[in-house]
Parts: C-alpha cells; sequence; structure tokens
C-alpha cells in the first residue's frame, strides 16, 4: 500500500580472533570461503565461478540459499565497497530481502583482530514482514553468525 513504511533492522556481531589481520583477510576476502561458515541448513551454493579470486568493488555474486521451509531462490550481492585490510560491503542487488546491506570491518588489536559484522536489512511487506522477522527471519539471521562464531573459533585457535 502507498505510503506504508518498510521497517529496517540493525544487528552487529563482533568476534575478536587470535590471529594476525593477513590471514584473516585473506580467509575472509575470498568469497568462496563464505559457504564454509554457512550454516547447512540455508543449502548456500554459490553460483559464480570465484574459486582462487580476492573480491574487488564491483564485484557480483550469484548464490542459490533456501531461507524458509527448503525453498531456494537466488540470491545477488555486489561487493560495494572494498579497502583491503580493513573493510568490504556487499549489498544485494536481488534476493530475499528488500533491503540487505552488510559491513565486515577488521582491526588490530594486541590479541589479534576485532572482526564487526553490521547487517542492515529490511524484508518489505508491510506487517507481514515485521511478523516474519520477529518469529523466523531474526532469529534465523543470528543463528547463521551464531554458527559463523563457532566455525571461525575452531579455525583460528
Amino acid at each position: 500500500m502507498a505510503g506504508d513504511k518498510m521497517k529496517v533492522y540493525t544487528k552487529t556481531w563482533q568476534q575478536d580472533l587470535p590471529v594476525r589481520l593477513e590471514p584473516a583477510w585473506s580467509f575472509f576476502s575470498r568469497p568462496e570461503n563464505l559457504q564454509a561458515i554457512t550454516p547447512d541448513f540455508m543449502n548456500f551454493r554459490i553460483l559464480t565461478d570465484i574459486q582462487g579470486r580476492e573480491m574487488y568493488e564491483g564485484m557480483m555474486i550469484h548464490y542459490t540459499v533456501s531461507p524458509l521451509l527448503g525453498l531456494s531462490m537466488r540470491w545477488t550481492t555486489e561487493i560495494t565497497h572494498c579497502k583491503p585490510m580493513n573493510y568490504f560491503i556487499d549489498e544485494q542487488r536481488s534476493g530475499p530481502f528488500a533491503l540487505w546491506h552488510h559491513e565486515h570491518h577488521f582491526q588490530e588489536i594486541p590479541a589479534g583482530v576485532r572482526m564487526t559484522d553490521r547487517l542492515t536489512y529490511g524484508l518489505g511487506y508491510g506487517w507481514l514482514g515485521e511478523l516474519l522477522d520477529q518469529f523466523v527471519i531474526g532469529s534465523r539471521i543470528d543463528a547463521i553468525f551464531a554458527y559463523r562464531e563457532e566455525v571461525l573459533k575452531l579455525k583460528f585457535k
């Protein structure tokens, strides 16, 4: 309905990794590694041939995901900003969200690297989108990032 405003959500996660900045950046700047840190319940598959390629501004990455009820859908993100060893941003160009803006920040700290993820997203669909977020999507996103935290603890111990 005209005039309806989409509710926008922002979530932030922070994790300290006991590793130097260079190996952390090397891992996270290769989009093929995203599959290794995404839980199986998402049925996440990268369709773009990106093997061995470091990300760059303008890089388009096509996936399939099954975020709900096993229903497969296509998802395309673009790397819109990339400052090596500092941060990169991916934004959805087509897919399940009305808005998806994901910032990945890396900061050297005495114990290694502090990684901060800041996700701003919106579902659209008015009140139905808000209900979906409250009862399904928000907790699903939290589960994905909790899984990533556990995988990264094992990888960078």
